[in-house]
C-alpha cells in the first residue's frame, strides 16, 4: 500500500533564488506570494537569496545583480536551516551552488523553470541555443522534479530532453486587481486605451505592439534596460515608469486592452492581473496566452497578427475576462507547488531503492 502523501510532506523548507528585491518581476511576485500562502499551511519557510551577499550587476540588464558566494557559504546556510527540502527556483550562480550542496550531501531538491533562460541569454550574448539549453538540462534533469507553469511549456520542455516536469500554475489578488470606474481620459488620452504592463527589456518584444498602427493611445507600464531607447523612439506613447499596489491596480482597471507582446514568457502574471481588472488580452498564440485564455474565450484575442488581436479584443468582453481570472487562486497553485515538493522528495527515494535494488518503478509503490 503506497504511503499518503501528507505523511512525506516538510515541515521545514528552504527556497533558493537569485532572483529577489529590489527586482519588480513574476518569478520574485510568485515566490513571495507562495512562499505567505506555505506559511499558512504551516510550513517554515526559509530562504537563501542575493540579499545574503555581495553582488554585482548583471552585464546589460543592471537591474538584476549576480551574487558573489562560495559553494561553502550556500551549503553552511542551507544546512543551518536543517530542511527536510530544498526548492531551487533559478538557475544563477545561488542556485547552482544550492544545487551543488543538494548533490553531494543527497539532500533532495526541486527546481523550477520560471523564464525562457537560455532565450534570454542569447538575446544578449553571442552563446549558442544549443548549448544553453544543454545547460538547463544538466541544471533541472538532477532534481526530483522541475515546476513549470503551462501545460504546453511542459511539451516544449519534455521534446528538449527535460525530465521529470510538474505543473505548478499561478495564482491572482482578485481582491486587488478588480474591474473600477474608468475615467474619459486616463492620462490626459484618448481612447481607447492599448496598455502592456513589465519588464522595459529586450525579450519582452514591445516594439511588435509599440509600432502597431491601433486608435486611441498606448501605455507603458513598467521600467527596465530599454526604457530610455524605447521611450526615445515612441515620443508618442505614454511610459509611466514603475508603479505598484494600489497605484498598479488603479492604472491596469484604465485600459480597454492589455496587450501582450512577448513570446519568451513561461507564464505571464501581467495576463491574470489584466483580466481580473476586467480588461480584454491581445497577443500572440504562444505559450502562456494559449495556456491562459482558452479558444473560443471572449476574455481576449489570439493572433499571430497583434494588430488583428489588439482589435479584437476591443470587442471582447470585460465580464468574460474577469471571470477567467476567477478561476486563479493562489491558495490553488501553492497547493500544487507543495505536492510537487513531496513527490519529487518521494521520486528521489525511488531512484535510490532502483539504484540499490534495481527494482522497476511499479515495485516501488509500497
Amino acid at each position: 500500500m503506497s504511503m499518503p502523501m501528507q505523511s512525506l510532506a516538510p515541515s521545514r523548507l528552504t527556497i533558493v533564488t537569485d532572483a529577489w528585491h529590489p527586482q519588480v518581476n513574476g518569478v520574485v511576485r510568485s515566490i513571495e506570494t507562495t512562499n505567505r500562502e506555505l506559511k499558512t499551511m504551516g510550513v517554515e519557510v526559509s530562504m537563501v537569496t542575493p540579499e545574503h551577499f555581495a553582488s554585482f550587476p548583471m552585464p546589460t540588464y543592471p537591474e538584476i545583480r549576480l551574487s558573489l558566494a562560495w559553494p561553502g557559504q550556500v551549503g553552511r546556510m542551507i544546512a543551518a536551516q536543517r530542511p527536510d527540502y530544498v526548492h531551487i527556483a533559478t538557475e544563477g550562480p545561488l542556485g547552482l551552488m544550492a544545487r551543488r550542496w543538494c548533490l553531494k550531501n543527497g539532500q533532495p531538491f526541486s527546481t523550477s523553470y520560471h523564464t525562457r533562460f537560455p532565450e534570454y541569454v542569447a538575446a544578449r550574448l553571442p552563446v549558442p541555443l544549443t548549448w544553453l539549453y544543454a545547460y538547463v538540462r544538466w541544471f533541472h534533469n538532477r532534481g526530483g522534479a522541475c515546476m513549470v507553469a503551462t501545460e504546453s511549456l511542459r511539451r516544449e520542455l519534455t521534446a528538449r530532453g527535460i525530465k521529470n516536469l510538474s505543473l505548478w500554475s499561478r495564482g491572482i489578488d482578485t481582491t486587488l486587481f478588480r474591474p473600477r470606474d474608468k475615467t474619459e481620459k486616463p492620462f490626459g488620452l484618448a481612447r481607447p486605451i492599448f496598455m502592456t504592463v513589465g519588464r522595459v527589456a529586450v525579450e519582452k518584444n514591445l516594439p511588435a505592439f509599440l509600432d502597431l498602427d491601433l486608435p486611441g493611445s498606448k501605455v507603458v507600464v513598467g521600467d527596465g534596460p530599454a526604457r530610455a531607447e524605447l521611450q526615445a523612439r515612441y515620443p508618442n506613447v505614454h511610459f509611466t515608469g514603475m508603479l505598484h499596489g494600489e497605484a498598479l491596480a488603479e492604472t491596469y482597471a484604465q485600459a480597454d486592452v492589455f496587450v501582450f507582446p512577448s513570446k519568451t514568457d513561461t507564464f505571464g502574471n501581467t495576463i491574470l492581473e489584466a483580466l481580473a481588472s476586467g480588461v480584454p488580452v491581445a497577443a500572440y498564440p504562444v505559450t502562456g496566452p494559449i495556456d491562459i485564455i482558452p479558444a473560443g474565450s471572449n476574455a481576449g484575442a489570439l493572433n499571430h497578427d497583434l494588430q488583428i488581436a489588439c482589435i479584437a479584443a476591443l470587442q471582447a468582453s470585460p465580464e468574460s475576462a474577469r471571470r477567467l481570472a476567477e478561476t486563479y487562486s493562489w491558495k490553488a497553485a501553492t497547493e500544487q507547488f507543495f505536492d510537487n515538493v513531496v513527490e519529487a522528495k518521494e521520486q528521489r527515494r525511488k531512484r535510490g531503492l532502483r539504484a540499490r535494488f534495481g527494482t522497476r518503478p511499479a515495485d516501488l509503490t509500497g
